[in-house]
């Protein structure tokens, strides 16, 4: 099982960026997807998540009113759209599948699969 962000880099403050996640070796329709972030020095982030059909997303207070979260379950991917970049949002995002049903408190042992993380940068 593997998932990988990516789509990350270099942006300035004010900018969009969208980040994908792929999914091999599950089928993620059958998954929950969260995305987290961590800062340097600083506690993993909830960011939000998605349900496995897609119909509803839980967001966490890290962008909140900033991101969307979307899926496509034939592609096996999920997107976190970012906008209205702040410095403060330089992170490594991390995006994470659940085969459970809490996985909307944003609780990082809900989540059972991890990928590497595609890592954010926002200058001023």
């Amino acid at each position: 099982v593997q998932l990988q962000a990516f789509g990350g880099g270099l942006v300035q403050a004010g900018d969009s960026l969208r980040l994908s996640c792929t999914a091999s070796g599950i089928s993620s329709n059958n998954y929950a997807i969260g995305w987290f972030r961590q800062a340097p020095g600083k506690e993993r982030e909830f960011v939000g998540a998605i349900t496995r059909s897609g119909n509803n997303q839980f967001y966490g207070d890290a962008l909140k009113g900033r991101c969307s979260i979307s899926r496509d379950n034939a592609e096996n991917t999920v997107y976190l759209q970012m906008n209205n970049l702040e410095p403060e949002d330089t992170a490594v995002y991390y995006c994470a599948a659940a085969s459970g049903y809490k996985y909307y408190n944003g609780r990082a042992h809900e989540y059972d699969y991890w990928g590497q993380g595609t890592e954010v940068t926002v200058s001023s």
